[in-house]
């Protein structure tokens, strides 16, 4: 079983997945191809997607039964111990890091000069 996620993607694309794949909804397509059907479908996604993103998940022979490929994707796919995990970006910025004394330092300094 695989299921293919398209967003922004040209019309054309969708027109074409609609030969091997169900459109269950617009964009989410579903189906049952072979191994070499599902790759050569990824590969003709990925070349048409221009600026639109993809999202392909599939069965498979692992812990958790799934495999994912992210074509333009914010989130990616990570491995963490054989089990894949998606990413999601950091919206906060990374914390700044404060340079020089702490304001309690600053204030033993200050006391000793007296």
């Amino acid at each position: 079983m695989m299921t293919l996620v398209l967003t922004a993607c040209p019309a054309g694309l969708r027109g074409d997945l609609t030969k091997w794949l169900m459109e269950i909804s617009p964009g989410v397509f579903v189906g049952r191809p072979s191994a070499r059907v599902r790759d050569d479908l990824w590969a003709r996604t990925v070349e048409l997607c221009k600026d639109g993103r993809a999202l392909l998940v599939y069965s498979a022979d692992n812990e958790q039964g799934l495999v994912y490929r992210v074509h333009r994707h914010e989130w990616e796919p990570v491995d963490s111990d054989g089990v894949t995990l998606m990413l999601r970006p950091s919206e906060a910025p990374p914390p700044q890091r404060r340079t020089g004394w702490s304001n309690a330092r600053a204030m033993q300094r200050s006391r000793r000069r007296r």
